[in-house]
């Protein structure tokens, strides 16, 4: 009885296509593996420094302002978060104004000080972006380069062989699109990243602005200005049922 022939080894796919395409095949789909990465580490670490900031603004509007002063409420803030900063730069600030000899007027010094420490905040959380849009906008064009490449091997093999039938040509130019594939996965996810990086940077960015705000009037009003703080609503308990 005979057995059963071996089925035939794959000859197409990633590996192969690395093989048949040489140094350049392989150098390119080195660099779009660390292209991916770069972008991918830029996503989480900007996601979890913005979700921190996002989590220090409830603890501000839940009791920074119902301290008695601004220092009692920068004791409650996290040490070198983006609210405190703000808070003891204001405060610095407001202890400098006193020591200019031709000492400008208290509101244009506090709003320039603030200002610099929310742009500070603001730059810091842009760093790194500028790698997702690198990553989104060439990584297209790097696979496109490892296609061609490809392609321009394969029709030198099919040239020397001879052949130019469907079956000569259809594996070796498939391969050759696994570069434009890969490229295409790589360039997908950064450009979303980016642009809800950007989004969330911009939410950021306006509740900062709405606390230094805030912070600037208390400071120029000595404490008169203050915002106030929504107080916790009372949970409601059911009506006793009436007895007939």
């Amino acid at each position: 009885m005979a057995t059963p022939a071996a089925p035939a080894p794959n000859q197409f796919g990633l590996v192969e296509a690395l093989e048949q395409g040489g140094a350049i095949a392989i150098g390119t789909f080195a660099i779009l593996v660390i292209m991916s990465a770069a972008s991918w580490y830029v996503i989480f670490t900007k996601l979890w420094e913005q979700q921190k900031i996002l989590n220090q603004a409830k603890t501000v509007r839940r009791s920074f302002w119902g301290t008695p002063t601004l220092r009692d409420g920068a004791a409650k803030l996290e040490k070198n978060s983006a609210f405190r900063q703000i808070v003891d730069d204001g405060l610095k600030a407001q202890d400098e104004h006193t020591k200019l000899i031709d000492p400008v007027d208290q509101h244009e010094w506090l709003e320039s000080s603030i200002g610099r420490s929310q742009q500070a905040i603001n730059s810091k959380l842009g760093n790194g972006l500028a790698i997702l849009a690198t990553v989104g906008s060439t990584s297209p064009f790097v696979g496109l380069f490892g296609t061609v490449v490809g392609i321009y091997r394969a029709l030198i093999k099919i040239g020397a062989a001879g052949q130019a039938s469907i079956d000569t040509v259809a594996g070796p130019v498939g391969e050759a699109l696994i570069m434009t594939a890969i490229g295409l996965v790589v360039a997908v996810p950064a450009v979303l990243g980016y642009n809800w990086l950007i989004r969330r940077n911009k939410v950021i960015a306006e509740q900062l602005g709405s606390f230094s705000t805030d912070l600037h009037g208390y400071l120029v009003s000595n404490g008169a200005l203050k915002p106030t703080v929504a107080a916790a609503r009372p949970v409601a308990t059911p009506a006793a049922p009436i007895k007939k």
